[in-house]
């Protein structure tokens, strides 16, 4: 079983025909509304690929509580640990390029909200064995308190370092799984504009260290990972992108909900890139999550 714990978003989402600069006004062409949120996100892509998963969050008593929960609930996902508090939703103002690269800017809302107590109740629902996904759109205090009660209990803890905050590099090494973009990767490791050979070396330097299971996601180029002193790497799919929102969050999900079900290691981040590409052909976060079906005839 997974449980995330995590935030819940509504996006707002505008297209253009390019992004804007700094101060620039462009023109729009497009505007939609989806359920988003980096942990609800995470949680319908471990739910697509076939495992049971309960959500630990918030969303506000306002207009947008109920979208924003809708697709987690159609899905089957428990939502016993979703509380209501006063005030508005989270939200993400995204705009969208002609080329599907995005700008986001996330307002927490009733994500908030969540504090070490909502941690120790997620976590003492929870199994020695079972699987706790994490993000940083919720405080980082309360990402704390979950990483160490989940050490605790015995319980895997997979930590996606976004969106990229200052006690990042810090509390990444209290996860077993870490997954980071390039960018948060470097943050991650001290080090800028790395190559792929200073990525590698970085990754071994930083595993070597901790123990840790490594994942950084590279886009178009896939992924490289270590666990268990080995270097692996998996490719996605070659695709001309429509919308990268949400391509991240579908490779956590179906990553973790992979080696909840057995795939190993190898298999897994493989299943997870092509989720991750697969995502990235339609409009918003949660909509364009793959079901597992559609995965598999791509692998």
């Amino acid at each position: 079983m997974i449980t995330v714990f995590g935030s819940i978003n509504m996006d707002l989402i505008a297209t253009t025909d390019r992004l804007p600069k700094p101060g620039e006004t462009v023109a729009g062409n497009g505007f939609a509304t989806a359920a988003g949120g980096k942990g609800a996100n995470q949680a319908l892509a471990a739910r697509r690929a076939g495992c049971v998963v309960h959500m630990v969050g918030a969303v506000g008593k306002d207009e947008f509580a109920a979208p924003a929960l809708a697709l987690l609930d159609q899905a089957g996902i428990n939502l016993a640990g979703v509380k209501r508090v006063d005030g508005p939703t989270g939200t993400a103002l995204i705009l969208v390029g002609g080329d599907g690269e995005n700008m986001i800017a996330v307002v927490p809302g009733a994500n908030g909200t969540i504090a070490a107590e909502d941690a120790d109740a997620a976590i003492g629902a929870m199994s020695k064995g079972d699987t706790l996904m994490l993000q940083f759109e919720v405080p980082a205090p309360a990402v704390e308190r979950a990483l160490a009660a989940a050490k605790v209990k015995g319980v895997t803890t997979v930590l996606n370092l976004a969106p990229l905050i200052a006690d990042a590099p810090r509390l990444g090494r209290l996860a077993d799984i870490v997954i980071a973009n390039e960018t948060e990767f470097e943050r991650l490791a001290g080090q800028d504009n790395m190559n792929p050979a200073d990525r590698e070396t970085a990754l071994r330097r930083l595993h070597g260290e901790t123990g840790q299971t490594l994942i950084v996601t590279l886009g178009a180029d896939g992924v490289i990972a270590i666990r268990d002193g080995v270097v692996t790497r998996a490719k996605g799919l070659k695709i001309e992108p429509v919308d990268t929102v949400g391509a991240g969050d579908t490779f956590c999900g179906y990553f973790a909900a992979s080696l909840d079900e057995g795939f190993d290691f190898e298999a897994s981040l493989r299943r997870a890139a092509v989720a991750g590409s697969l995502a990235c052909l339609k409009a918003g976060a949660q909509p364009s999550i793959p079901l597992s079906a559609e995965v598999a005839n791509k692998i």
